[in-house]
Order: C-alpha cells, then sequence, then structure tokens
C-alpha cells in the first residue's frame, strides 16, 4: 500500500490522536489540571466577626500565612490558565500583600484593565488580574465582577472561597476530572458534617442526583435532617456561568445576588457533585474564635503543620 493512501494516512492519525488523548488522560489524572480552566477567588468580605474592621477577612492569619495566601497557591499548583481574585473591603491591603507575593502581579485601578498582563514562569504562566466589588451586593454580584477578564475565556470556571484557607490540592484535582470526565457543565463539591446547622443543605431527588440547594433557614424539618452541605466551591462553564449571573436578581431578604442562585439556570441533568470527608478542609473562616480552632486542629494533628 503506497504511503500517500489516504485511508492509511487517516487510520495512523486517528490512532495518533487515540494515544494522545489517552496519554493526556493519564497526565490529567497524575496531576495536571486541563488548561482550559480560570479560577476566581471570592476575597472581598468584611468579616464582621473577626473583630477588626480595618482588616479584610481573608487577610488574617493562619499558622503566620494569611488565608488569602493558601487559596492563591493552590490556584498557581492546579496550574490555571487565569486567577482573578475579587477584592472589595480595604482592597489594597489585599493587592500590596499579593503584588509582592507575586511580583509579575499588575495593579489594579479603579474601573479594571484594558489589558491582560501575562503572569512569569514562576507563577504557572498564570494570567492575573484583580476584580473589584465595590459595594457588597453578594456572591453572585462578585463573581459578576470578573466577567470583563472572562468575556474571551471558552473554559471552565472554579470558583473558590478565600476564606477556605485547608481546601486540599487532591480534592480540587478530584472535582475538576469529576467535571471534566462527565461532561458537566457544573460540579459542586460537597461534604457530610456531623453538624450541619447552617449550611445549605444538598437536596437530591429520587435517584440520587443533584436537584437543588436549599439554605437553613428556608429548610423543612426534614430538610434540616440532611448532613449533605454546600461547601460553596464550584466548577462551571464560563458562557453557561455568565449567562446564568444575567437572570438572578436580589430578590430576598439580605437584597443580595446570591451565586447558589446560577443553577437554577443549569439543567439539572449537567449538574454533577464530588462528596467530600474531611471537614476542616472545607470550613470556612467566620470568626477569630474559629480562626484559633482551625489552628489548634492543625497542630494536633501534626504540630510541624505550623512551623
Amino acid at each position: 500500500m503506497p504511503i500517500t493512501d489516504t485511508n492509511f494516512i487517516e487510520q495512523m492519525t486517528a490512532k495518533q490522536n487515540e494515544k494522545l488523548a489517552a496519554l493526556m488522560q493519564q497526565m490529567d489524572k497524575a496531576g495536571r489540571v486541563h488548561n482550559k480552566l480560570a479560577v476566581v477567588i471570592l476575597a472581598a468580605g468584611l468579616g464582621k466577626r473577626m473583630k477588626n474592621p480595618e482588616k479584610p477577612k481573608v487577610m488574617f492569619e493562619l499558622c503566620g500565612k494569611p488565608m488569602i495566601q493558601y487559596v492563591v497557591e493552590l490556584a498557581l499548583k492546579i496550574q490555571a490558565e487565569r486567577i482573578i481574585p475579587i477584592v472589595g473591603h480595604r482592597r489594597e491591603l489585599v493587592i500590596d500583600f499579593l503584588t509582592d507575593l507575586l511580583p509579575s502581579l499588575p495593579s489594579p485601578t479603579e474601573g479594571g484593565s484594558d489589558e491582560t498582563p501575562a503572569g512569569s514562569e514562576d507563577v504557572s504562566n498564570a494570567v492575573f488580574n484583580f476584580a473589584i466589588q465595590a459595594e457588597q451586593l453578594g456572591t453572585g454580584h462578585a463573581v459578576m465582577q470578573t466577567e470583563e477578564y472572562l468575556s474571551d475565556f471558552d473554559g471552565e470556571v472554579l470558583i473558590l472561597s478565600g476564606d477556605v484557607p485547608l481546601l486540599k490540592f487532591e480534592t480540587i484535582q478530584e472535582l475538576v476530572n469529576e467535571h471534566f470526565d462527565n461532561n458537566n457543565s457544573a460540579t459542586l463539591l460537597t461534604t457530610e458534617f456531623k453538624n450541619p446547622f447552617g449550611y445549605g443543605r444538598i437536596v437530591r431527588d429520587e435517584h440520587g442526583n443533584f436537584d437543588r440547594i436549599v439554605e437553613e433557614k428556608d429548610c423543612s424539618d426534614e430538610q434540616k435532617k440532611i448532613q449533605e452541605i454546600n461547601d460553596a466551591i464550584y466548577i462551571v462553564n464560563s458562557k453557561l456561568l455568565f449567562n446564568a449571573l444575567k437572570q438572578i436578581t436580589p430578590n430576598n431578604n439580605q437584597k443580595e445576588y446570591y451565586l447558589t442562585d446560577i443553577f437554577h439556570y443549569i439543567p439539572k441533568e449537567k449538574i454533577g457533585t464530588l462528596i467530600t470527608e474531611d471537614e476542616l478542609e472545607v470550613t470556612g473562616v467566620n470568626s477569630v474564635e474559629q480562626l484559633q480552632e482551625m489552628e489548634n486542629i492543625l497542630k494536633s494533628r501534626n504540630p510541624k503543620n505550623c512551623e
């Protein structure tokens, strides 16, 4: 058979592509995360119970390191293509800290920037931008502020919380794999808590699939018995994310845009979940007492954790 035979070339190309796809899948499982991934970090909160209104909540330290640093380092480790911290209250403190931590970060203006600065080699070539939430109008409103930096991005958006410092790389890797392997439009991280009081519950249908999130204040007596909670860590297709954000409203007692409302506008059959077991890694810090308790637990597990 001549080497110029079209069928032969097509067959060989198909085989090579199959081998390449299998290799890339193995590399993904081994630690490489899909490169069409942007990370958005919620870091604009005041943190009223932190007892220091002059300090952004994400700048409070756990084992001598600001909480936001843990989350940014995680975003870098998963090799995200873009990383966007959303800053608000005393944002200059967060911006200055991260700019010093990663010298390649841009210094944003109040209205954002038309330029897209590239990160350097030592930050995994990630592109950084700071989105500014000038008014605290809810988590959904916060993510809306990132659209100008992701309008040309055709990929998936991983949403992390700047006050959840102990989230593990392995957990996020599993979440990303779950999302891509099942071709989900959105995937939520959930955990079964021994005491789920105060958290939004994951309600499932008769087949065990995701149905909806019900906040504590809206739970029926039966729903309050559910121990699986929403960790507020999601990966969502970028186009569907911003389409859904355009449809949510602040028609609630707090007059805020809730990020959880986006799941009303994404087909349920395309929403997946990953359940984790470690409560500590997905716990958000809301008070100085909780922060100290978290540090004490870390030290009790291994005294070297805080060295």
